[in-house]
């Protein structure tokens, strides 16, 4: 290979952080293996309109007899320090099985074991469905997906920490304690959110709830549960990795955000999204630039006020946290109230004229 094409592939390659956690996760998948430990397969909630689905999992190495959950364990979980989302062991590069109806693709895991394919043609109709999952060691896994209708124009985004749940995110030590320390069935909802969703929804039929999230993949179970305990709509979740990326050693929470919603506007491009958000991180500036990018897919913004002390706790300061320009463009209407009980009316007069 000729000096110019060795200097190209070494600019093609990977950051370094990410060549380590990769040669790390496998050499600790394979140190395991020996020991009779499975593949198990997670399947998180994917989406899709009626030309293209998107399929999200994750393939970890588990204990043998582990790899799938009873009604009991999962009760258990909930009462399980938060800290124990984030410790598994991802199975690298494993080739995946992915059936839907008839039609079977095979996918192949990355470094942290997620898998992350478009299929077309898959032939489901507009609703919930199962798509299966499984490796050459795994026990066949399901994972549900949401297919949209074509003629649905309405959906809601939706942020997870301190819009729907209390989590004083980003201040570390509080994060963490929250994150961490507490078990899952302590967690508390913010008061009127799942109420506001659950309105908002019934008056606008077959629109979808996206939950967007700067929380890590592990969280999704999780949040799941949480969801479902607390009375919250049911809906894809676009959650992010922690650790090193193919560029540096940490990921951003804004960049993730502002792929997955242009993801969205792609993928349901007659859409008109309710961006709804908080402002003790990024919300307010993230959704004004969609708005302004994409000012066609975006029915109205929805802010949950921080108290003063919520922002003082989340970063330091009583004032709202953002290095991005807030301010929409003029044709975008935005609302702001303290929880869902207070949104509510203000969404709805805002949403009047969209169906």
């Amino acid at each position: 290979m000729n000096p110019l094409g060795q200097k190209e592939l070494l600019r093609n390659r990977p950051f370094i952080g990410a060549r380590l956690e990769k040669q790390f996760n496998r050499w600790v998948g394979t140190s395991l293996r020996r020991f009779g430990w499975d593949d198990a397969i997670i399947g998180y909630t994917g989406y899709g309109s009626e030309q293209r689905l998107r399929v999200l999992a994750r393939v970890i190495v588990t204990p043998h007899g582990m790899a799938s959950l009873t009604p009991a364990r999962e009760e258990a979980w909930a009462a399980r320090r938060g800290y124990r989302n984030f410790f598994s062991v991802p199975a690298v590069n494993r080739s995946v099985r992915v059936s839907v109806g008839d039609q079977v693709v095979d996918a192949l895991t990355d470094r942290n074991g997620y898998v992350d394919i478009a299929m077309t043609r898959h032939g489901l109709a507009p609703g919930w469905h199962r798509v299966w999952l499984q490796t050459g060691t795994s026990e066949p896994a399901e994972a549900p997906v949401l297919i949209v209708a074509d003629d649905v124009e309405f959906g809601i985004v939706s942020d997870v920490d301190d819009t729907i749940i209390t989590s004083y995110l980003p201040r570390l030590m509080i994060a963490a304690r929250n994150s961490f320390l507490l078990t899952e069935s302590a967690r508390v909802p913010v008061p009127g959110m799942a109420g506001l969703y659950s309105t908002i929804l019934r008056q606008h039929a077959g629109a979808p709830l996206v939950y967007v999230s700067t929380g890590a993949w592990g969280t999704q179970p999780f949040l799941e549960r949480f969801t479902g305990r607390h009375g919250y709509p049911s809906g894809p979740m676009l959650l992010t990795d922690w650790g090193p990326t193919n560029t540096g050693w940490f990921r951003s929470g804004p960049a993730h955000k502002r792929q997955a919603l242009a993801e969205l506007a792609r993928d349901f491009p007659r859409i008109r999204w309710l961006l709804v958000g908080d402002d003790g991180q990024h919300d307010p500036g993230l959704y004004a630039e969609f708005a302004r990018r994409f000012p066609g897919h975006v029915a109205g913004i929805a802010i949950r006020e921080l108290e003063i002390m919520e922002q003082v706790l989340a970063h330091g300061t009583p004032s709202q946290l953002s290095m991005i320009p807030t301010r929409p463009p003029r044709t975008v209407k935005e609302v702001r109230g303290p929880d869902g009980h207070a949104l509510l009316p203000l969404i709805q007069e805002m949403l009047r004229d969209v169906r």
